[in-house]
């Protein structure tokens, strides 16, 4: 159960976005921003990501993934799923 005032969402961005620093940049972001959840490239080209936390920070957060670090170009972030129990702390996972 996710508590009051804090939303999770699954988001898939899309773009340039592996071989770029993404991953790493997302977990710096998130970590700063006190979020839990993971990040993780996908076999198709783009990285998804679980982000749970208050939801001013989710926000923030998914607005920076549009923005990317330097060398990205994100064309798309699709929110696939809201809620679902939040995990906890923040990683980086194995591509799937």
């Amino acid at each position: 159960m996710t508590p009051p005032g804090t939303k999770t969402v699954t988001v898939r961005i899309e773009g340039r976005v592996q071989g770029v620093y993404y991953r790493a940049w997302t977990e710096q972001i998130a970590r700063r921003l006190d979020l839990d959840g993971w990040v993780r490239n996908r076999r198709d080209g783009s990285v998804e990501a679980v982000f749970s936390g208050p939801a001013l920070q989710v926000d923030e957060m998914l607005r920076r993934c549009a923005e990317g670090p330097p060398d990205a170009r994100v064309t798309n972030v699709v929110v696939t799923d809201e809620g679902g129990a939040p995990p906890s702390g923040f990683q980086v996972l194995p591509t799937h």
